[in-house]
């Protein structure tokens, strides 16, 4: 495959005051307005350089991605390409996707041909950039081979090989390692930091979404961290040199530690969490329109806490996520539930459990119970509102529409029913309601009882 002169710094794409709404086809009442998945979002993507976005769920990244791609039109705001707005999908992208998204039925050089049967290149030269491109990514002698001869790794390959056949200028990659073990993933990653630093790849810039920390500060030389509901830019941090990026090097360990902080930190100003000595683009916070639930089980909280309890309270949080094995989107929705329920709280990238958090881990069942209820229904605005309204019936019952309304003045449909699911969960465990599924009915628990609680 040739080789690419890079121009290093020129603007390739860019994003300007990108909006993105969630679209109700006029479902939603008059006067209230809809859920916002991004909010004024500013970034350039220029040659040579390899972009990281990292965010927790929520935070809009592949949904940026794709509207940067083209492929979803902003609310508000335009993308440019080479100072031009951009119209439909850029021809001049490619994109990897998590999932392989391989024809099963197509052969893997069938599969790499794609790409150039679409822009009508001649059977020959087609097939001779095909094998150039299997060839290229490490897959010489699979060109006959169907996706389910492959391993996991080697289909993630042939979806390597299909984006680069069509030499664009632009790679993008959606989560393009979380699927695969992790040594096959290590192994895809280095080669293609290789691939990438000796200009053997036929792309000009690499933009990859990702979950994972370590990948993006060991790949990228711009992390761009987003916050989430809605999605905004929290910080862009420089990615470190190119002899710094393994996990033996301390200022490698300090940016891992760094992310992890603000990602742990979501309505923290983030100037408070930055070393003084920063050169970081800094984003001012943005007001959350509404209280949003982490979606993870109590019993899952309850343990990160009592593991934190046993280890005298507080925990680097980088050292959790390797205790539990567990990436940071998976890790995050704990962390947050804990500091939302007051038992704990993220302090320069540690977990510390607060005083009621101690009282907590060392609590028989029916007083961890009584606590989380205490705690639930005085900082948990959703389940505050369910108290509140159902208190305010006769029967002491509403049917789950009437909560549903009011998440969605404030979230998509699906997301809507996400919540309503972690309140209902919650709510349960605490006994603060009861949730009838099958009628779709929540009845207040003996009301003498919510009263003392409340």
């Amino acid at each position: 495959m040739t080789n690419f002169n890079i121009q290093a710094g020129e603007a390739l794409l860019e994003a300007r005051n990108i909006k993105k709404i969630y679209d109700m086809d006029g479902k939603r009442p008059r006067g209230v307005n809809p859920p916002v998945v991004l909010d004024d979002i500013n970034l350039t993507i220029r040659a040579g350089e390899f972009v990281a976005l990292l965010g927790p769920s929520g935070s809009g990244k592949s949904t940026l991605l794709r509207i940067l791609a083209g492929l979803l039109r902003p609310s508000e705001g335009q993308v440019l390409f080479k100072d031009l707005p951009q119209q439909g999908p850029n021809p001049h992208l490619s994109i990897v996707f998590q999932s392989f998204a391989l024809f099963p039925w197509l052969t893997v050089l069938q599969n790499v041909e794609l790409g150039l049967e679409a822009q009508e290149v001649p059977p020959t030269q087609r097939m001779r950039r095909s094998l150039s491109a299997i060839d290229t990514i490490g897959l010489d002698g699979f060109e006959d081979a169907y996706p389910k001869e492959l391993s996991g790794g080697m289909r993630q390959r042939v979806g390597f090989a299909r984006a680069l056949v069509v030499e664009p200028e632009l790679l993008f990659m959606d989560e393009p390692f979380s699927a695969l073990d992790v040594l096959t993933a290590a192994n895809l990653r280095k080669e293609l930091l290789s691939l990438w630093r000796e200009h053997k790849i036929p792309t000009r810039a690499i933009v990859m979404v990702t979950h994972n920390i370590e990948d993006a500060v060991l790949m990228a030389d711009r992390i761009v961290v987003l916050g989430a509901n809605p999605g905004i830019i929290r910080v862009e941090l420089p990615g470190l040199p190119i002899e710094q990026r393994n996990a033996t090097n301390d200022n490698y360990t300090k940016t891992v530690d760094l992310i992890y902080r603000i990602m742990t930190s979501p309505r923290a100003d983030i100037s408070s969490l930055m070393p003084s000595t920063t050169t970081s683009k800094l984003i001012a916070p943005k007001q959350q329109p509404y209280q949003v639930l982490p979606h993870v089980a109590i019993s899952d909280v309850t343990g990160l806490i009592e593991l934190v309890h046993s280890k005298g309270g507080r925990e680097d949080i980088y050292q959790l996520g390797r205790d539990f094995q567990l990436e940071v989107d998976d890790l995050l929705p704990m962390i947050d539930a804990a500091n939302m329920l007051g038992f704990a709280e993220a302090r320069e990238g540690d977990f510390v459990l607060t005083e009621i958090g101690k009282r907590f881990a060392e609590a028989g069942v029916q007083e961890e119970k009584d606590l989380f209820r205490q705690q639930a229904i005085k900082n948990v605005t959703m389940l505050r509102h369910i108290v509140r309204d159902l208190s305010g019936e006769p029967s002491h019952t509403l049917p789950e529409e009437h909560f549903l309304n009011e998440l969605q003045q404030h979230f998509s449909e699906d997301e809507s029913w996400a919540q309503l699911e972690t309140a209902i969960n919650w709510g349960r465990y605490a006994e603060i309601f009861s949730y009838q599924e099958e009628r779709g009915v929540f009845r207040l628990e003996e009301q003498e009882a919510i009263s003392e609680r409340v």
